[in-house]
């Protein structure tokens, strides 16, 4: 019989299986009262408006692939939510391309960009996407280690010292996931002046948790530069801010070239996004600002509360702004983030994640989702500060 796992490909065996995965299915095995804040999933319904235009696609038949691209319509009220919020003008026509969420748009990026070697800057912690999909793609990392001191904000001075001349592109995601940190426009101005002395460079611009923003409504990005207009593409969607993870809908826009080469590797491995799913887009995208508000607040509260209870159980806690993570810090307990996190859930029933899964700058700390409902939250807290007595006491 032949040994299959022999014939793996040496890349695929290499990049390890995720993390968040790995102790969302653990907590889903387990008996009790088991409450996960390891997986980033709003516990919001879609609102309802969105779902109906879902739901009216199907009733009027609209049940065939949809253009590679995507539906003009869906498209191009995408680009209307962009200018509106960013305003920044994006062509409908051949500046978007409509993907399976945004961790396809990562994917597309790397096999359009990458020649093997090249090499990719990666700001860590991070989704622990963007170093997969990099090698997947026979690239090369090259990790940039954000500091909590810096607020886990990339410097110019990082970026400057990462770039080399193999450098092919690098990756941005603000805010952030695990951190829950944000960029501001001005402090996007830096990373703007170090990419001007480098006009090579494509940048990616991750803003999946762009509406998840607790201190601006305002969005800030660097597609807002003209000057790097045709050097970058910012990869988006609707899972985290409109509660629409299980439509499996995402955007990148960017330029001509790179939407065109991202839309070829599309047609041929996925064709084109669910139908049912671009039409409750064109709703969400021309009338969700009132229920993206209505959860972000929630957010916001819930935020609050996670943040008391680690201070109330000694955990020093960087303060997120951004996204739906907290990013406490570990150090001093004598275990390290898997330890902390595996006894966690077998001893408390709460499932969390080790911040090494977003990269080893990450070791020291665990994240935790507050993008449950406050009364999981409550009771993880809870459940959290007896765990770390327990330990400063040496149980």
């Amino acid at each position: 019989m032949t040994d299959i796992t022999g014939k793996l490909s040496d890349v695929v065996t290499s990049v390890p299986p995720s993390a968040i995965r790995r102790f969302f299915d653990l907590a889903n095995e387990m008996k009790g009262n088991v409450i996960s804040l390891s997986i980033g999933e709003p516990d919001f319904v879609t609102p309802w408006n969105i779902r109906e235009a879902g739901i009216n696609s199907l009733r009027e038949g609209y049940t065939h692939y949809s253009p590679n691209s995507g539906y003009l319509e869906a498209r191009q009220s995408i680009c209307d939510y962009i200018n509106r919020r960013y305003g920044v003008p994006y062509s409908a026509k051949d500046e978007i391309l409509i993907t399976v969420g945004g961790s396809e748009g990562l994917d597309l990026v790397a096999r359009a960009l990458i020649n093997p070697g090249d090499e990719v800057i990666v700001v860590e912690p991070c989704f622990v996407a963007y170093k997969a999909t990099v090698m997947f793609a026979h690239g090369v990392p090259v990790v940039v280690s954000t500091k909590e001191e810096n607020d886990y904000k990339l410097l110019p001075e990082e970026l400057e010292a990462a770039i080399t001349d193999k450098t092919k592109y690098m990756i941005l995601g603000y805010p952030s996931n695990p951190t829950g940190s944000v960029m501001t426009y001005e402090e996007l101005c830096g990373i703007r002046d170090v990419l001007m002395k480098h006009p090579d460079i494509v940048v990616i611009s991750d803003e999946l948790y762009c509406e998840l923003n607790y201190l601006t409504d305002k969005p800030a990005s660097l597609i807002q530069f003209p000057e790097l207009r045709d050097r970058v593409i910012m990869i988006n969607g609707f899972s985290k801010s409109y509660a629409m993870t299980g439509w499996r809908i995402g955007y990148s826009v960017g330029p001509k070239p790179l939407i065109a080469a991202m839309t070829k590797i599309h047609q041929y491995c996925i064709m084109s996004s669910p139908s049912t799913s671009q039409f409750a887009v064109i709703e969400a995208a021309a009338n969700g600002d009132s229920c993206i508000e209505e959860m972000r607040n929630e957010y916001n509260h819930r935020r609050r509360v996670l943040l008391k209870g680690l201070a109330d159980a000694g955990l020093k806690c960087f303060t997120p702004y951004g996204a739906f993570y907290a990013f406490p810090s570990i150090e001093g307990l004598g275990l390290s983030s898997d330890e902390f996190c595996e006894r966690f859930l077998l001893e408390k029933k709460v499932a969390i994640v080790p911040g090494k899964a977003f990269g080893e700058c990450g070791e020291g700390h665990v994240r935790i989702s507050y993008a449950a409902s406050i009364e999981d939250i409550k009771e993880a807290v809870i459940r959290l500060n007896d765990f770390v007595q327990e330990l400063k006491k040496g149980k």
